[in-house]
């Protein structure tokens, strides 16, 4: 079967993006935060994490602690013991008080506003930053991919790589630059409430007729066929 071209696949991403917005209106990030440090911060914790348990977490730890000083001045073990449920806690300690000193030392206290100064902090890599930046800011330097937007990029045939630094320059080549980030939660979303990983809700999906379900089982066989059965894998 003839792979599909690269204006067919332009065309039907513009077409994905009515229909998510439409499905979406009022899609964003469902981590809680109050300020661009608190979406630093429980951005970090949300590495392996969900995040209604990062939320729960959260509720306590910023009634703690409000500043990137306090952060730093937080002990280790107090921070530990109130962030232990997401996982990882102690790599995760140490991440949050080496990026609140380096914010104090090298930034005054405040959240920076651009890639190479975000990435160069303690625990933040570009999903994180992109997330800070987006969100926080309103600033489009890219598009968070994460576990959702990896699969159903892939599942919705808008990429065919499997390494999120590979699909995010193929995703920003596709979506408008000022949807950058809302694209992330419209997926995110979607992959949340309907596209699930192991059993999508093919049925009922706003996307059905935009999407050649690449990877998922034939319980779901394609409307949109542009791939062929070898090609239909999607990565574990």
């Amino acid at each position: 079967m003839a792979r599909e071209t690269a204006a067919v696949r332009a065309a039907r991403a513009q077409e994905i993006l009515r229909a998510l917005a439409l499905t979406y209106p009022t899609a964003h990030c469902e981590l809680d935060y109050s300020s661009p440090i608190e979406l630093l911060i429980a951005t970090i914790l949300s590495a392996q994490c969900t995040d209604k348990r990062v939320n729960i977490v959260t509720k306590e730890l910023f009634r703690v602690c409000k500043t990137a000083a306090d952060f730093v001045a937080l002990p280790q073990e107090q921070l530990e013991e109130i962030i232990h449920t997401t996982g990882f806690f102690r790599a995760k300690a140490k991440s949050v008080k080496a990026c609140c000193a380096a914010l104090v030392e090298r930034h005054g206290g405040e959240v920076p506003r651009t890639m190479d100064e975000l990435t160069a902090l303690a625990g933040v890599g570009r999903k994180t930053a992109n997330v800070v930046l987006g969100n926080a800011f309103g600033i489009n330097v890219g598009v968070v991919v994460d576990t959702h937007v990896l699969r159903l990029s892939r599942r919705l045939g808008l990429t065919r790589e499997t390494a999120p630094e590979k699909i995010e320059p193929e995703l920003m080549r596709l979506i408008p630059r000022a949807q950058w980030a809302v694209f992330s939660h419209w997926l995110i979303w979607h992959g949340r409430r309907r596209c699930d990983a192991r059993k999508p809700d093919c049925a009922h999906c706003e996307l059905a007729a935009l999407c050649p379900r690449v990877g998922v089982k034939p319980a779901c066989s394609p409307l949109w066929p542009t791939f062929s059965a070898g090609e239909n894998r999607e990565p574990s």
